[in-house]
């Protein structure tokens, strides 16, 4: 029997939302339209359909698909049966696929048209659901269609793992970071207090990948107050046909990277169109000041947010409103409601007001550890706090401001690429002999990665070889954009590689002879 005190859980919300607004459009993804009854008759029959099918609580399921609809109904149908969702980044490679797979042992893979192929290299043919028929597998639509439409009763708490969403190692290996009901639920109240939502503001333009967190976390505001999502297409990134579903749909609320935003800011004639945008949510990276006077002048009167945070947060940790606060431009904002941060040294001392600390956390939005490597989790929260990485500086009025960061990685585009994942399959091409990623400025993508390699005596290879190795192994956004050769690699007395002045002699000459 289900305590009346339990609180709600994150497949509730469509539950929810169906039982006050069974009719309210509830997803848009192209030509197709979902009610909130309709999806949450759907998410029912695929839990039972799971739980039918032996998956018990706390079991893993992995979704490989792309945007679309049924995305978010195999998410919800799969927590709502107890067991926790797996996303998987459908850019993967058959390699990373694998090792994700070996890693978290799906009890299901869910996949479409698009990524069965990718998805059955992982694993066990036999464990595969897709969109379509897939050798001895079986239909996602086939076992929807003949499984029970009853609630189905079960015995959860809302400190169960909902998600297990992958970062990208910092030692190479992917971490599956162990989200709950309860962290995902904190999330979605903090982002009501920090990003203003209101009651007008009901239209989600969901354009981010949803394996990312960021894609997750962005739909569960609407889904609790009965909103609708447009979800867009995973195809590249098209800025007129983005205007057009903003404008079509009268989206109020949507997120992109600032080069996204800058694309769609230089689209002609787009300044005379008709907006019901309410808020300009942007992340990843800071947002150049020319392309913020372009949002601002393209939709006047809309509230302007920079976020930040990361996926062990689920995510959100800081805001900033930058049309508020105009002179505080390359700030990450303050902690949101529900997250209590501190600046601190090595020690886990808080450091004066002006230096430079890590920025740790904690709150109800903390995530439970990584799955499988108690570790790196005892790690993570030395201290009692989660140790985000990031070295951070508060400013006197006590704006955040990134000074670096602790962890190896590049941040191209919004996509997160830790350098030693990098390195460690570099390093593996039979003729190199070593390798330092560095992150270098990019006039579009804001950072992107130089692989500096050293080849073994008497190897020869060149820079498109070192690309090709890479673009076989880990997903195409992560290869290097450019490979320089060299003799040896700069270290520090205790031999250790001494990336900065690889980075200062690179970004002093673009046009590097190696």
């Amino acid at each position: 029997m289900r305590e009346s005190w339990r609180r709600l859980m994150l497949d509730e919300l469509l539950a929810r939302a169906a039982r006050q607004a069974p009719e309210t459009i509830a997803f848009r993804c192209g030509a197709v339209a979902r009610s909130y009854a309709a999806a949450e008759d759907r998410v029912r029959r695929l839990a039972n359909a799971l739980h039918d099918r032996g998956v018990r609580r706390g079991d893993r399921v992995a979704v490989m698909m792309q945007n679309s609809i049924e995305t978010v109904e195999a998410y919800l149908g799969v927590v709502r049966a107890g067991a926790i969702c797996v996303p998987v980044n459908f850019r993967f490679v058959a390699a990373e696929v694998a090792q994700l797979v070996a890693d978290a042992e799906p009890a299901f893979v869910i996949c479409d048209e698009a990524t069965r192929d990718m998805a059955r290299g992982g694993g066990d043919d036999r464990l595969i659901v897709a969109t379509d028929q897939v050798g001895a597998g079986v239909r996602l639509e086939d076992i929807i269609a003949s499984a029970p439409a009853d609630p189905i009763e079960l015995e959860r708490d809302e400190s169960d793992i909902a998600f297990m969403m992958y970062t990208s190692g910092t030692t190479g290996r992917p971490k599956g970071a162990l989200l709950s009901h309860l962290n995902l639920i904190a999330n979605t109240m903090n982002m009501f207090a920090a990003l203003e939502i209101g009651a007008s503001d009901r239209n989600w333009l969901a354009g981010l990948p949803l394996f990312h967190i960021a894609g997750l976390s962005g739909l569960l505001p609407f889904l609790y107050v009965g909103g609708t999502s447009t979800i867009l297409s995973s195809t590249a990134f098209d800025a007129a046909a983005v205007a057009d579903v903003m404008e079509r749909d009268r989206i109020t609320s949507c997120y992109f990277v600032p080069t996204q935003w800058q694309m769609i800011c230089a689209l002609p004639g787009v300044r005379e169109r008709s907006f019901g945008l309410e808020r300009v949510t942007w992340g990843a990276s800071i947002a150049p000041r020319a392309v913020l006077d372009a949002i601002a002048e393209t939709f006047p009167g809309a509230r302007m947010y920079n976020v930040f945070g990361q996926t062990e947060m689920s995510p959100i940790t800081c805001v900033l409103r930058a049309d508020l606060y105009p002179d505080t431009h390359g700030s990450i904002g303050k902690a949101v409601p529900g997250v209590e941060m501190r600046l601190v040294d090595d020690g886990m001392n808080d450091v004066a007001p002006g230096q430079v600390g890590e920025i740790v956390y904690r709150g109800p939005n903390t995530f439970a550890g990584y799955w499988k490597l108690p570790e790196a989790t005892a790690d993570a929260f030395a201290g009692g706090w989660f140790h985000s990485g990031d070295l951070v500086q508060a400013d006197p009025d006590g704006f955040l401001h990134v000074v670096d960061r602790k962890k190896d990685m590049i941040i191209s585009g919004g996509e997160n690429i830790y350098c030693p994942e990098l390195e460690a399959t570099i390093v593996s091409h039979p003729a190199v002999q070593e390798v330092a990623v560095i992150g270098m400025p990019h006039p579009k993508w804001v950072e992107t990665p130089w692989a500096i390699v050293v080849l073994k005596p008497g190897e020869a290879a060149e820079a498109g070889d070192i690309v090709d190795w890479c673009r076989a192994r880990l997903a195409s956004y992560k290869k290097p954009s450019r490979v320089v050769f060299v003799e040896k690699l700069p270290r520090n007395a205790s031999g250790k590689i001494v990336k900065p002045e690889i980075r200062r002699r690179y970004v002093e000459d673009q046009s590097p002879n190696g």
